[in-house]
C-alpha cells in the first residue's frame, strides 16, 4: 500500500507540475499572439510606407527626366546664342578692321591742305579725319569690351 500511495503522490505532483507548466505556456502563447497582432500591424505599416516610397521614387524619376530635358534645351539655346554672339563679334571685328584699313589708306592718300579749312564748309579730308578718329574710338571701345569679356 505504501508503494501505491507513493505512486499516487508522485502522479499527483506530476499532474500539478503539468498544470502549472500548461498555465505558464498558455500565458506565453497569449503574449505571442498579442505580439503577433502588433507585428502584423507593423508589417502592414511597413508595406504601406514601402508603397508610398516607391511611388515617390517614381515621381522623382519623372521630375528628374523633365529637369534633364529642360536643362538640355536651355543648354542648346545658350550654345546657339553663344555661337551667334561669337559670329557677330567676329563680324564686328572684321568690319572694324576694314574701317581701320580704309581710314589708314585715306589718310595716306589724302593730301594735306596748306591752308586751314573754312569753318563754314568742312572739306572731305577733315570729314575723313573725323571718320578715322571715330572709327579708332569705336575700335578701342570694342577692344576694351572684348578684353572685359575675356577676363
Amino acid at each position: 500500500m505504501t508503494i501505491a500511495l507513493i505512486a499516487d503522490v508522485l502522479v499527483a505532483s506530476l499532474l500539478v507540475a503539468t498544470i502549472i507548466t500548461c498555465f505558464v505556456l498558455t500565458k506565453r502563447i497569449e503574449r505571442l499572439k498579442a505580439d503577433e497582432s502588433g507585428m502584423r500591424q507593423t508589417v502592414g505599416a511597413l508595406i504601406a510606407a514601402t508603397d508610398t516610397a516607391e511611388r515617390a521614387i517614381a515621381g522623382l524619376k519623372l521630375t528628374l527626366g523633365d529637369c534633364d530635358r529642360t536643362l538640355a534645351e536651355r543648354l542648346q539655346t545658350a550654345e546657339r546664342y553663344a555661337a551667334d554672339l561669337a559670329a557677330q563679334i567676329e563680324a564686328g571685328q572684321v568690319v572694324m578692321d576694314r574701317i581701320g584699313q580704309i581710314v589708314s589708306a585715306a589718310t595716306l592718300v589724302a593730301p594735306r591742305p596748306a591752308e586751314a579749312p573754312k569753318a563754314a564748309e568742312p572739306t572731305p579730308i577733315s570729314r575723313l579725319a573725323n571718320a578715322a578718329q571715330s572709327a579708332a574710338a569705336i575700335r578701342a571701345r570694342a577692344a576694351r569690351r572684348l578684353e572685359g569679356q575675356a577676363a
